[in-house]
C-alpha cells in the first residue's frame, strides 16, 4: 500500500502524563491528539495495546486480542458514573515520570471491580445495552479470555500448562464446570474489556476526526501462557505436556553478542494452513478494527524463523526454518483486500525477506541511527531511501537520538556531524529535519526525540532484564514552542496533514 507524504510521532499511551501512575485513554491522550494536529502531524505511532506480560512487555501478552485494562482512564469512569470521584481522589502517591506497573496494577485491580459492582446494581439501560452488544459481538474471543483469565485467578495464577489436565487440554464437561463456578469473575472480565474498547474507540474517533491516524504495532509471537496457545495448542509446536519443543528469539547480532532468547512459542505453520490461516486472518482483521495501519513486528520472520532449543539458555544454537509467508499474506490479502501495513525488516534480512515484502506492497523501516559507519552506500543513509519507506530516528528499541549521539564512537561522531551538516549542539533536531526532508513518504520520529531527552527516556534495552516500558512524559513538557517547530519543519519539507 502507498502512504502519502507525511510523519508522525511514536508515543505509547502509557507514557503519557497524568495523576494515575500510568498514561490512560483519558484526557491526556486528547491533549496529545490536539498536539499532533496543532504541530502538523498526521500519525500517531503506538506500541502493541494488548495485556503486558512478563517484564511489563507489551509485546508478550496472555491474548492477542484482549486490550490492557491498565490503560483504562479513571476519570472517564467518574464521567459515566461508574465511580465516585473519591474512589480516585484517593489513589497512592505514584511516580511522575514513571511507570511502576505493580502500584499501578494493585490499584487498578481495586477500581476497577468497584466500577463492575457500580454497573451490576445500577440501572443504566444504556451502558448495559452497549455491553451486552460488545459481549455478543466478541464473543469469538472474549468468552475464551474471560474464561482463562477466571480459571488462572482461581488457580493463583499458575500457567494453563500447570492446569488439571482436563482444563489443560480443555475437556468440554470441566470447561462447563469452570464457567458456572466462575461465573461472577467471568462476567467481570468481559466488562473490563468493554470498559477499555469503549474508551478506546472514543479516542481513535476524535484522532481521525482531527485528521490523525493511528499506527498499531502486532507482535509476530504470543506468550506460551495464553488464551492463544491454550485454545489453539495443535497449531504450536508443543510437546504432549504442553511445553514448547523450540522457542522463539533472533541470532547474535547488533543488539546482543548471543542473540536474543525471546522464549514465545513457535507456529507449527502445516497445522496453521489446514484452516487457511484463519488464527491470522482474524487476528489482523482484529487489529484494523482497533487501528488505521499495523506495523507488523519482526517481519521477518514471516519467511523465516530462528528456532532456538527450548532447553538452552541463550539464543546462539539456533537455526534458520522456513516460514510460508506468502501463502500467509495472500490469505490476508484474499480476506482483508490492501494491506495497510508497515514491515519491521530490521535485522538479518535475506532476498526472501525483501520479496516478500515487496511482492505485497509493504512498505519497511529505515532507522537512521544505524547509517552512521561511514559508507555512503548504506541504505540507512538517507540519500539511499526509496519513497516507499517508513524513516525513523529510531525506534522503542533504539536509544533516543541525543542518548545515542552521546554515546556513539568517535568515528560515527565526526562522519554523522560532516553528514548532516551540524555542529551536534542540537543533534536531535539535525536528526529530525534529515528524515523529514528525505524521499521516504512516512517519517516518524520518538517524542523523546522531539524533546531532545537522553537516553534516561530509554523505553527498551532489548535482551536486556529491565527495567524497561516504563518512560513517561511529565505534565507540561510538551511546548507550545515546540509545537510551533515541529510544525514549521514538517511544512516545510511538505508533510503537513491536510
Amino acid at each position: 500500500m502507498d502512504f502519502p507524504r507525511a510523519s508522525g510521532i511514536l508515543l505509547h499511551p502509557t507514557s503519557l502524563p497524568g495523576r494515575f501512575g500510568i498514561g490512560d485513554l483519558g484526557t491526556e491522550a486528547y491533549k496529545f491528539v490536539d498536539f499532533l494536529a496543532q504541530a502538523g502531524q498526521t500519525y500517531w505511532q503506538i506500541l502493541p495495546l494488548t495485556l503486558t506480560g512478563y517484564g511489563d512487555s507489551p509485546y508478550s501478552s496472555c491474548s492477542a486480542f484482549a486490550g490492557n485494562t491498565l490503560l483504562i482512564s479513571p476519570e472517564r469512569l467518574v464521567d459515566d458514573g461508574l465511580l465516585n470521584r473519591i474512589h480516585i481522589e484517593q489513589k497512592p502517591d505514584f511516580p511522575a515520570d514513571h511507570v511502576d506497573f505493580g502500584w499501578v496494577y494493585e490499584w487498578k485491580s481495586q477500581i476497577l471491580p468497584a466500577a463492575f459492582e457500580k454497573f451490576r446494581s445500577s440501572e443504566n439501560h444504556d451502558l448495559s445495552g452497549e455491553f451486552e452488544a460488545f459481549s455478543r459481538e466478541n464473543a469469538w474471543w472474549l468468552d475464551d479470555f474471560a474464561l482463562y483469565r477466571a480459571i488462572k485467578s482461581a488457580q493463583y495464577q499458575k500457567p494453563w500448562f500447570e492446569w488439571d489436565v482436563s482444563l489443560k487440554l480443555r475437556h468440554e464437561e470441566a470447561l462447563e464446570s469452570a464457567r458456572k463456578d466462575q461465573a461472577a469473575a467471568i462476567d467481570a472480565e468481559k466488562f473490563y474489556q468493554f470498559l477499555f474498547f469503549r474508551q478506546w474507540f472514543a479516542l481513535r474517533k476524535y484522532a481521525n476526526e482531527n485528521g490523525i491516524k493511528i499506527i498499531g504495532d502486532v507482535p509476530i509471537f504470543v506468550a506460551l501462557d495464553s488464551v492463544d496457545v491454550w485454545c489453539n495448542q495443535s497449531k504450536f509446536k508443543l510437546d504432549e505436556k504442553g511445553s514448547p519443543k523450540v522457542v522463539s528469539g533472533v541470532p547474535p547480532d547488533y543488539f546482543s553478542s548471543t542473540g536474543q532468547r525471546w522464549g514465545n512459542p513457535i507456529y507449527d505453520w502445516d497445522a496453521m494452513r489446514e484452516d487457511g490461516f484463519g488464527w491470522w486472518i482474524a487476528r489482523l482483521k482484529f487489529a484494523l478494527a482497533m487501528v488505521d495501519i499495523v506495523r507488523i513486528d519482526h517481519f521477518i520472520g514471516f519467511a523465516r524463523m530462528w528456532e532456538v532449543p527450548a532447553s538452552d539458555k541463550t539464543a546462539e544454537n539456533g537455526e534458520w526454518v522456513e516460514v510460508p509467508g506468502g501463502e500467509v499474506f495472500s490469505a490476508l490479502n484474499n480476506a482483508l483486500g490492501e494491506l495497510p501495513f508497515i514491515a519491521e525488516d530490521l535485522g538479518a534480512m535475506t532476498p526472501e525477506v525483501e520479496n516478500l515484502r515487496d511482492s505485497f506492497g509493504i512498505p519497511g523501516m529505515k532507522i537512521l541511527q544505524y547509517a552512521f559507519g561511514g559508507d555512503p552506500r548504506d541504505a540507512y543513509l538517507p540519500h539511499n531511501y526509496v519513497h516507499h519507506c517508513v524513516a525513523y530516528t529510531g525506534t522503542h528499541d533504539n536509544e533516543t537520538a541525543a542518548g545515542w549521539y552521546k554515546s556513539a564512537a568517535k568515528k560515527q561522531h565526526a562522519f554523522c556531524r560532516k553528514y548532516l551538516n551540524s555542529n551536534g549542539r542540537a543533534m536531535h533536531w539535525d536528526m529530525i529535519r534529515a528524515i523529514l526532508s528525505s524521499v521516504a513518504d512516512t517519517a516518524i520520529m520518538p517524542m523523546q526525540d522531539i524533546l531532545g531527552l537522553g537516553n534516561e527516556a530509554r523505553m527498551n534495552v532489548p535482551g536486556s532484564g529491565g527495567p524497561n516500558w516504563q518512560w513517561r512524559l511529565k505534565d507540561g513538557e510538551i511546548s507550545d514552542e515546540i509545537s510551533e517547530k515541529l510544525r514549521d519543519i514538517t511544512v516545510i519539507y511538505g508533510r503537513q496533514k491536510n
